[in-house]
């Protein structure tokens, strides 16, 4: 059941709020235009350091072995990343031959959900009404349900154990004849589960210390926690295995469960309850990869282009150049555009902000701050995008003066349309032309 909580604010704590939010507003403004500004000149140095880093750009056609040619070059090559180095998760005994050794923990918790709804009164009050909700769910860390609102979910989340998340890399990667540094080998993506096989006697004493923290949280014996029929699968979660996973290698003690590179904590893996957690082992293995980066020595380092900028990447499987600078170049048109819309959306609630206060004081008559929200939101919205394609146009006239002229006009033309009677003119002007065009009658005979 859904758990409803009401507040009222008064008028005059409302008032006293919206003062705030002026100050937010000049807050937000001034930071959505350092924010344009930033973006703009982001774009640029990372165009500019793409084509450098382009233009220097040579084929390696083979990684595996060394030439004095390559050496201080900037390279595209693609060769396999290997490793000779065996990781190990000492706390679960797992060893592998593999670049990257991972294991990913999750908890089954009730998890709160709240949706608001707000109401002017006459008045100027406001009537708050929340609805909170409560789902059983995978998360990435316990939740504390003391904070909860419902009284009934209050202290309902426990979990049988914690473990730590862990990532434990390769130091040594190999790509034919040269070594990978640290931030190339962070970014092979080539993960696989790791088929488990742990220690029976690490498996025994886990099930046991499990069974002791069950008894000790559900007041029951071990025994009869075991013989307890096991808690019916929630709404939200059909299966504690996701389906990719290969339920082979198996092993099932009363609380601690193996399949394929899932640890399982609780008494049933497809029949989660609360306190159940889950331990999933992947591993990145050796796979071909195509480097991006300036020979230095047997290893490599990033290119510094003219402006400063560094560069290297590595993708998965092999590239050429023209798609990895393609690739590049497309991602860094779409971070301009997305921080250019967040820049601008910034803008506009922060020109929202600074109505506030008049908002809130015909917030007495609820129809009256309506009327005036709604005309400041169209005000906000058309003067927030002027202002933002002047910053960026300003900032473009900064960095490359011929498009930021472009931008400046197109903004010149909205406020001149928005503000200077532009929309009349324009239907004169159409109207006119109209009129010209039109063929004179022919005369009656």
């Amino acid at each position: 059941m859904a758990y409803t909580e009401k507040t009222t604010t008064g008028y005059g704590t409302r008032v006293g709020n919206s003062l705030k939010a002026v100050l937010v507003g000049f807050v937000l403004i001034i930071g959505a235009t350092i924010l344009l500004w930033w973006n703009e000149g982001r774009a640029v140095k990372t165009a500019d350091m793409l084509e450098d880093a382009q233009g220097a750009c040579v084929e390696m056609p083979n990684p595996d072995k060394k030439s004095a040619e390559f050496e201080g070059e900037l390279v595209c090559a693609t060769a396999m990343a290997n490793t000779d180095e065996t990781l190990t998760d000492t706390q679960f005994g797992i060893s592998e031959n593999a670049i990257s050794l991972s294991r990913k923990v999750e908890y089954y918790q009730w998890v709160e959900h709240s949706e608001s709804e707000s109401e002017d009164k006459l008045g100027g009050k406001q009537e708050t009404t929340t609805t909170y909700t409560y789902t059983q769910e995978w998360v990435s860390s316990p939740v504390n349900s003391g904070d909860f609102k419902d009284p009934a979910y209050k202290g309902k989340n426990y979990t049988w154990t914690t473990v730590e998340d862990q990532d434990v890399w390769a130091e040594k990667v190999t790509f034919g004849a040269y070594v990978l540094n640290e931030s190339l080998i962070h970014s092979i993506s080539s993960s696989e589960a790791i088929e488990l096989n742990i220690n029976e006697n690490i498996l025994a004493s886990q099930n046991q210390s499990i069974a002791d923290t069950y008894a000790r949280i559900k007041g029951v014996s071990t025994t009869a926690a075991q013989t307890e029929p096991a808690a019916a699968t929630a709404d939200s979660v059909k299966t504690a295995l996701p389906d990719s996973i290969k339920q082979d290698n198996k092993v099932d003690l009363e609380y601690v469960h193996q399949a394929g590179n899932v640890l399982y904590y609780g008494r049933s893996m497809n029949a989660p309850e609360i306190g159940d957690v889950r331990i999933t082992f992947e591993k990145t293995v050796p796979a071909k990869v195509t480097v991006v980066s300036q020979v230095d020595g047997n290893t490599f380092k990033p290119f510094v282009a003219k402006n400063k900028k560094k560069f290297q990447t590595l993708r998965m499987g092999k590239k050429t150049i023209d798609e990895i600078f393609e690739e590049e170049n497309e991602a860094n048109s779409m971070w301009t555009w997305i921080l250019r819309i967040v820049g601008t959306l910034l803008v506009i609630s922060g020109i929202k902000s600074l109505f506030s206060f008049v908002e809130t004081l015909l917030k007495v008559v609820p129809f009256l701050s309506s009327l005036f929200a709604f005309g400041v939101g169209i005000v906000a919205t058309i003067i927030g995008i002027v202002y933002s394609l002047i910053v960026i146009a300003l900032a473009w006239i900064f960095y490359r003066p011929v498009l930021g002229i472009i931008l400046l006009l197109i903004a010149g033309f909205l406020v001149w349309v928005f503000a200077f009677n532009g929309k009349k003119k324009l239907a004169e002007l159409a109207n006119k032309n109209k009129g010209d065009a039109e063929p004179e009658a022919a005369p009656a005979e």
